[in-house]
């Protein structure tokens, strides 16, 4: 294959120089005014071939088939056969292990944490070759804790008796956050058993459908809020779930199947119907099937429901009403189940106790296969549909295989839909995308006995928008979105928010200096969060995206040392009249102590700091159960390595205490002139000459000329 391949390459160069001598000469284009451009787009399609006794049909070559792309005829670059064995291999029983003889102790091993994602191939990588790809996906987000373990026995059942020496499977799971990689593909069936048996049953996040019609039950409330908007949401984000695992299992070319475990999925009316043709477009481009399992089996329902759910109210419990919608509902969330599969080219399990033949129906459907990979005629990027016809000379042969794709869009041909579908893929995605440069900060500070207020600043080098102003834009819209989780995973605080930046002007030229920067903030608790920032060029489409765990500590319960609370270093103060990069600027937030008489104290981030500058430094102590403000005495040090290179005088704070918050407000300005560029570690000492107690804060710096 190589020689020839080299062979073909010789002989078009010789055709190219004979061609190239025997063209007169061209005249030379000016300078500045070439421009090379290449878009190819590589196709590859799975064909299934039998004969008319259903026996694959095996020793095809590229010869054998033609391909056309909307009646155009296409140029097979390669077809390569795929021979996958049939039967299960059996169980390899486990011997006892021998006893070991007494070993001295040693250190424990920490395992390494890893995140999973699908391997791409290589060039010449066989990895996958002559395998069956099967992934399971579990939808833990709408799964009661019943279906859950019904779902789990099923696979594990699968992997310990019906899996074959040819399947590779591949886990994953939704838990109403974002799409969980949990085992790549392997046929290791141990490192299988206990990536599923790890499975964290209960970990829905409360996204089960509601009804509200006949069928919902009887709360007892005067009025209710219709809940909808709610159910068109949930259905929403499980469909766009699905459509991010797809597409992380269309980095592969050979055919794959999705086995979708659920407890059914009701579309709302024509709300989410663009999510769901957005879902199985994203399908049949990636050569994915689905193979929907519904989770609950054969049910057979009470007239009135089970003791899982309160009883329905007024005449609709009577009149059969109440009845007919819980069919009637039951019976649309297994007909989406069947439709995501019928329009993929899977089928669905329905009714059936034994899920586990639901992934049997999924490894059948694969078969020994040809893949076919050609190089489209057509390079438009218009994201229509493509038909696709594969026929042989032989007309009693039957092939099976994808009839058509939906082409690649580029971004500025992207509708309203298309947008908002690329920022809840990249807000599901577990690994960060890193085309857009963001740089984040998070503080807290006490509001009451309870609450904190937890300001949270971005920053985005105005040179990541050179892109968007060398493409002539004259201003781009920046789009923010931040979620913030609790360590349940449970959404407890959101934003979404844009900033119309200009691109032209003096806002132009302060762009190479500045930083565009996002100010927002969230009240929350005493716990463990973790936030996920996303920030979007609209101009280019570029994304990019930050996860910062934080802890917001219960202060309360600090006897030992003295309360503080977060410590904001500065380079900047300005107006907020001026902070042209601030979102949300005419918004008075009454409860951010970094503003105060109408400046705000803009927190360096990456603490990097200017000796031309001062440096800011701002913190508040927490003075529980006072009347009147205790006496503190602070100072600021710096050290270089074990060396003192700098300490303020010490600052006494006899004023200044807030009655509701009991904070007492710590303010320095430090001129840093006088210190070498380099490295230091800068430390903040607050102590309580009455109570003898004392706290202390510490973080490297950076000082540039």
């Amino acid at each position: 294959m190589i020689r020839r391949s080299r062979e073909i390459v010789c002989v078009l160069l010789a055709a190219m120089m004979a061609t190239a001598q025997q063209a007169p000469p061209a005249a030379q284009a000016p300078a500045g005014t070439v421009k090379f451009q290449a878009n190819t787009q590589l196709v590859v399609e799975t064909v299934t071939v039998k004969d008319k006794n259903g026996k694959p049909i095996e020793g095809l070559t590229a010869k054998d088939f033609t391909v056309t792309e909307d009646g155009v005829q296409q140029t097979i670059a390669f077809c390569e056969y795929q021979k996958l064995e049939e039967e299960a291999a059996p169980m390899t029983p486990t011997a006892a292990p021998a006893p070991a003889p007494a070993a001295p102790p040693t250190q424990p091993v920490v395992a390494a944490v890893t995140n999973h994602q699908i391997t791409p191939e290589r060039p010449g990588d066989i990895r996958y070759r002559d395998k069956r790809l099967m992934a399971m996906y579990f939808d833990m987000s709408a799964m009661p804790v019943p279906d859950q373990i019904r779902a789990e026995t099923a696979a594990l059942k699968f992997i310990k008796s019906q899996m074959t020496p040819a399947d590779l499977m591949a886990i994953l799971s939704f838990n109403g956050a974002a799409v969980q990689v949990l085992q790549d593909f392997t046929d290791k069936r141990d490192d299988l058993e206990k990536v599923i048996s790890k499975l964290f049953i209960g970990d829905g996040q409360g996204l089960d459908e509601l009804a509200s019609d006949e069928s919902a039950a009887d709360s007892g409330g005067a009025f209710g809020e219709d809940d909808s908007e709610f159910n068109l949401f949930n259905t929403d984000r499980q469909l766009s779930a699905l459509q991010t695992a797809v597409k992380m299992l269309g980095t592969l070319n050979e055919k794959k199947v999705l086995v979708y475990f659920a407890s059914g999925l009701r579309l709302n009316g024509i709300d989410n119907q663009a999510q769901f043709q957005a879902t199985t477009n994203a399908a049949i481009r990636a050569n994915v099937s689905f193979y929907a399992v519904d989770a609950r089996g054969l049910v057979a329902q009470a007239p009135m429901g089970d003791a899982t759910r309160g009883s329905q109210g007024g005449v609709a419990m009577y009149s059969g009403a109440s009845m007919n919608a819980m069919s009637n509902n039951f019976q649309k969330s297994q007909d989406t189940l069947y439709a995501l599969a019928a329009d993929t080219g899977g089928k669905a399990l329905l009714d059936n106790n034994d899920l586990s033949q639901g992934v049997v129906m999924a490894q059948k459907a694969i078969t020994s296969y040809y893949i076919i990979g050609y190089y489209s005629a057509n390079a438009a990027m218009d994201g229509r549909f493509r038909r696709i016809k594969i026929t042989l000379a032989d007309a009693t042969a039957k092939l099976d295989y994808r009839q058509g794709y939906y082409a690649g869009k580029q971004f500025n041909k992207f509708t309203s839909v298309d947008k908002e579908r690329q920022l809840i893929d990249a807000l599901m995605l577990g690994d960060p995308i890193t085309e857009l440069t963001i740089a984040m900060e998070v503080n807290y500070f006490q509001l009451n006995s309870a609450e904190y207020f937890v300001p949270v600043t971005v920053k985005i080098p105005g040179s990541e928008l050179a892109l968007a102003r060398k493409g002539g834009a004259e201003h781009t819209l920046i789009d923010f979105i931040g979620e913030v989780k609790d360590e349940y995973n449970t959404t407890v605080a959101n934003v979404r928010d844009k900033v119309d930046i200009k691109l032209t002007g003096e806002t132009a030229a302060q762009l190479a200096k500045q930083p565009i920067q996002y100010d927002t903030g969230f009240t929350l608790l005493p716990g463990t969060y973790s936030l996920k920032f996303l920030a979007r060029d609209d101009e280019t489409g570029r994304i990019g995206t930050y996860l910062n765990k934080f802890v917001v500590p219960n202060l309360n319960k600090e006897q030992k040392r003295i309360p503080i609370s977060s410590v904001v270093l500065s380079g900047q103060r300005m107006e907020m009249r001026d902070a042209v990069y601030t979102a949300g600027k005419d918004k008075t937030p009454t409860v951010n102590p970094l503003i105060q008489d109408g400046q705000k104290l803009v927190p360096s981030v990456t603490r990097v700091f200017s000796r031309s500058r001062d440096m800011y430094v701002y913190l508040q102590a927490y003075e529980r159960g006072a009347t009147a403000t205790q006496p503190l005495v602070a100072f600021v040090t710096f050290y270089r390595g074990q060396t003192k290179a700098f300490e303020t005088q010490p600052l006494p704070v006899t004023d200044g205490l807030d009655m509701k918050s009991k904070a007492v407000p710590l303010r320095f300005s430090l001129a840093l002139n006088k210190l070498q560029p380099g490295k230091y570690n800068c430390q903040v000492t607050v102590v309580d000459t009455t109570g003898q107690k004392a706290a202390f804060w510490q973080a490297p710096v950076m000082l540039v000329p």
